[in-house]
C-alpha cells in the first residue's frame, strides 16, 4: 500500500457540491485531519481494495498446492469452449 507520507509532488483537483464538501469537512474534522489528508487516505484505501484482486491473492497451503497442481496439468483441448470463443459476442 502506498502511504500518504511520501513526498507529494502532484495535485489532484476534485469538484463537489456544497453538501458533499460540508460532509467531507465534517468527516475530516472528526478524524483530526484536513480534507486533503482525509480524501487522500480514503482514496488510497479504496484504490488498494479495488485493485487487490488484480494484484495479489493469498491461499492457505492446501489451496496453494491445488493451485500449483492446476497450473502444472497438461493443457486440455476444450471443443465447446473453443467454439464459444470463436462465435461473435454480444459486444461484437
Amino acid at each position: 500500500m502506498i502511504t500518504p507520507s511520501l513526498s507529494k509532488t502532484e495535485r489532484i483537483d476534485v469538484r463537489a457540491s456544497s453538501a458533499v464538501k460540508q460532509l467531507l469537512q465534517e468527516a475530516a474534522r472528526s478524524c483530526h485531519k484536513n480534507v486533503s489528508e482525509f480524501l487522500l487516505e480514503a482514496g488510497i484505501i479504496a484504490a488498494d481494495q479495488a485493485l487487490a484482486d488484480r494484484r495479489r491473492f493469498a491461499l492457505d497451503d492446501e489451496r496453494w498446492q491445488a493451485f500449483q497442481q492446476a497450473l502444472d496439468r497438461p493443457v486440455q483441448v476444450k471443443p465447446r469452449l473453443k467454439k464459444l470463443l470463436g462465435e461473435p459476442g454480444v459486444l461484437d
